[in-house]
């Protein structure tokens, strides 16, 4: 029993939360972009939470079910539940709808404008994992996906979509297109074997410098955002904080680490969600 409860966790990767938090991340930066324009709630903020963990989960069971025959011959994914056999596909299924429903249980606790955008975003959520077999630049769908979770998180809190909105979810897309090539860098090989697509393999040498390119567009957009809203000094100290992490980041591409660049996103985001926080909520 202990074993299957196990092999449920790592199918939903909840022993691996580094994707949760890239899921959460972006998501809070709306939340708190929404503090413009009304009183953020504590509740919706659990909301949030809890809703980024349930989609991080969804989405990881769903690309298992589509990818099951092809993780098994991907090095680093072969010991994954279902390419290993702990766990069956109908069961894989069970445990998809089983967090369908509590993610719709939790979204019928929000308002009409969430509910409409999240359903929209949800199909994208089940194509994303097929787009690796027809569409070159499956990073794009992914970053458009999960870069909603911006949009939903301010939808929450205020109806009015700001321009600064607009600019977030841009530059998070960026940001999420730019961090998962690295990560795409790890599979390169096995994925030009097996047939699949990624911007890794579409840039090919370029993709490092595309990488860092659409990264540093997210810092820009970070930098309009805070003009637009008078962000105070205490903004562009934390700012210089997001530079370092970037020059970081860069030293460990060149020594070939793509997973551990890939990592560092998390402290990238929140450094910039801290630095939100205290403009939005404490200092206004």
């Amino acid at each position: 029993m202990r074993t299957k409860i196990r092999s449920f966790i790592e199918l939903a990767r909840l022993d691996k939360p580094i994707g949760i938090y890239l899921l959460l991340w972006p998501s809070l930066l709306g939340y708190v972009l929404a503090g413009t324009n009304s009183e953020l709630q504590f509740r919706n903020f659990l909301i949030v939470v809890i809703g980024s963990i349930l989609v991080r989960s969804c989405g990881c069971v769903i690309n298992d079910i589509s990818d099951y025959k092809i993780d098994k011959l991907v090095e680093r994914t072969l010991n994954r539940p279902l390419a290993l056999g702990s766990i069956s596909l109908i069961e894989a299924w069970l445990f998809f709808i089983v967090l369908s429903i509590f993610s719709l249980l939790l979204l019928l606790q929000t308002n009409s404008l969430t509910i409409k955008i999240s359903i929209f975003f949800a199909f994208l959520i089940i194509l994303y994992p097929l787009t690796k077999r027809f569409f070159v630049a499956p990073q794009f769908i992914l970053g458009i996906t999960f870069g909603s979770g911006s949009i939903i998180a301010y939808s929450l809190e205020s109806n009015i979509f700001s321009m600064s909105l607009a600019i977030l979810y841009s530059g998070i897309i960026a940001w999420i297109i730019s961090f998962d090539t690295y990560y795409a860098l790890e599979d390169k090989n096995d994925d030009e074997k097996i047939g699949v697509n990624s911007t890794a393999i579409l840039w090919g040498d370029n993709s490092i410098i595309y990488s860092k390119t659409l990264h540093l567009f997210f810092y820009v957009c970070l930098l309009a955002i805070g003009f637009i809203n008078s962000f105070s000094y205490l903004f562009y100290i934390f700012f210089f904080v997001l530079i370092y992490l970037f020059i970081h980041q860069s030293k460990i591409i060149k020594e070939k680490k793509y997973v551990e660049a890939f990592r560092i996103n998390n402290w990238i985001g929140i450094v910039a969600l801290v630095s939100f926080t205290f403009e939005i909520i404490y200092l206004s």
